[in-house]
């Protein structure tokens, strides 16, 4: 075999990590514009339930077939962790599409990098470093050209929901940072806290939201694309990456989900961004890099901030 043929298949190789996270960021980033969709046929929260539950039942068969452990984790650590991961994260940001755009939930859902590096002060005492600070700064700003307080209409209820979400999403990754089992296998947690998490959301869905679903064709289609490329092709890909990929690297290149949400959004259900959500967005878009850009140069405690999302 020639040396330039040689030279093909690694580059070939060497780009697959990379193809492969672009994938899944356009995957994770479109499921806003279908999950927003999907609510013209089911209420929110009985949407998550249906998404979560149809997430596990692929996601068993895919562990199998990878030969990887089904064992349940500690009870103490996987039951918190799923309750704030799908029950409180996938829950709020569902009923969070209910009152606000697809885009802009987004984004203030993913402003969750953010949050980890604030209650990580308090809570595993890692303070403010570096790049964090501008990050703060700016990600607060966009919040604020987003929220526009001087210009109140009474219609948050979408952004504090999303911004919930992303706070619970936090506080998810604060939990697996201080209480998860050494040598705990991804796909095995994400079982368990994702059947865990679901059992919470059915509770939540029956008790708040109607049981009207409307079995149409593109709600079939809905709620397929989260169980099958949303879930069980995402978190092949997410497991590959991971193993291909610095952690830091696969960290950055999520950025891209918020983004082609945004993007999605904007083309398909004509979810224009004022000037002042635009300036926003960008605003918060400029934080996250920083704080990723900053997670390629680490200090100890700086490996939390890579997002384990299921958007």
């Amino acid at each position: 075999m020639s040396l330039t043929r040689k030279s093909t298949e690694r580059a070939q190789v060497a780009l697959l990590p990379f193809a492969a996270l672009a994938l899944l960021s356009l995957i994770w980033g479109y499921n806003w514009v279908v999950m927003k969709v999907a609510l013209t046929d089911c209420p929110p929260l009985l949407f998550a339930a249906l998404r979560v539950w149809g997430s596990v039942l692929v996601l068993i068969p895919l562990m199998l077939w990878m030969k990887r452990p089904l064992a349940m984790p500690s009870a103490r650590y996987i039951i918190p962790f799923g309750l704030l991961q799908t029950t409180g994260f996938i829950g709020l940001a569902m009923w969070a599409l209910e009152y606000g755009g697809a885009g802009k939930i987004a984004i203030l859902v993913y402003m969750m990098p953010i949050w980890l590096i604030v209650f990580a002060w308090p809570i595993l005492g890692e303070r403010l470093h570096g790049l964090q600070w501008p990050a703060l700064a700016l990600a607060l700003l966009g919040l604020t050209a987003i929220l526009q307080p001087w210009n109140f209409s009474g219609q948050w209820t979408g952004s504090l929901l999303a911004l919930l979400s992303g706070i619970l999403w936090a506080a998810s990754a604060l939990w697996q940072k201080r209480h998860a089992p050494p040598g705990l296998d991804l796909l095995n947690s994400t079982l368990w806290q994702a059947a865990f998490g679901g059992l919470g959301l059915t509770v939540i869905a029956l008790w708040i939201d109607p049981l009207e679903v409307h079995w149409t064709p593109l709600f079939i289609g809905t709620l397929l694309y989260n169980v099958l490329p949303g879930t069980a092709l995402a978190y092949f890909l997410w497991a590959y990456v991971l193993q291909e990929l610095p952690s830091s690297i696969a960290g950055m290149g999520t950025l891209a989900v918020p983004l082609i949400g945004v993007v999605a959004a904007w083309l398909q259900l004509g979810e224009q961004p004022s000037d002042w959500e635009a300036i926003g967005i960008i605003g918060i878009l400029i934080a996250l890099a920083l704080v990723s850009w900053q997670h390629l140069h680490p200090r100890h405690g700086d490996d939390i901030l890579l997002p384990t999302g299921q958007e």
